[in-house]
């Protein structure tokens, strides 16, 4: 009876490590559009298009930036989505050289209706949590952190 029982179990175990091995690997349009969603993001900044920064970010989202003074107190800053589209449409990222747009996009990690990608840009690196929303990928949640002044 104990045979029986572990050679069951055994095979239990090896069906699920293939179904769950099939559905982590990211198609290659989920990897397309969470890529063009950071696209939209950046790119939209850096082009004061307030139409793609709207399209990558969930309303929702959340940005946010630790911050420590000089005595070694930390913050948390946070900006919305809202803020986020208000400084697209006062062209803020146009302040940068065209030269100097850094928009270098990475896809960390996709699971399911979740990812994680990394977009450094000119000044900043940023860490996108996205999500599959009403059968789009969107940007959930960012935290950032300012690159160190040139030397």
């Amino acid at each position: 009876m104990r045979k029986p029982a572990l050679l069951l179990l055994a095979i239990l175990v090896v069906c699920t490590a293939e179904v769950r091995a099939q559905t982590t690997t990211p198609s290659e349009a989920d990897k397309a559009a969470i890529k063009q969603t950071a696209l939209d993001y950046i790119e939209g900044w850096y082009e004061g298009d307030v139409e793609r920064m709207e399209r990558a970010l969930h309303p929702e989202l959340a940005k946010r930036i630790v911050r420590t003074n000089p005595q070694g107190q930390s913050r948390l800053d946070q900006m919305s989505a809202m803020s986020l589209v208000q400084g697209t449409r006062r062209a803020y990222g146009k302040q940068t050289p065209k030269e100097k747009q850094q928009k270098d996009v990475t896809i960390l990690d996709v699971f399911e209706n979740a990812a994680c990608a990394k977009v450094v840009a000119a000044e900043w690196v940023d860490y996108l949590q996205l999500a599959r929303w009403n059968g789009r990928w969107v940007i959930v949640n960012v935290l950032w952190e300012l690159k160190p002044p040139a030397k």
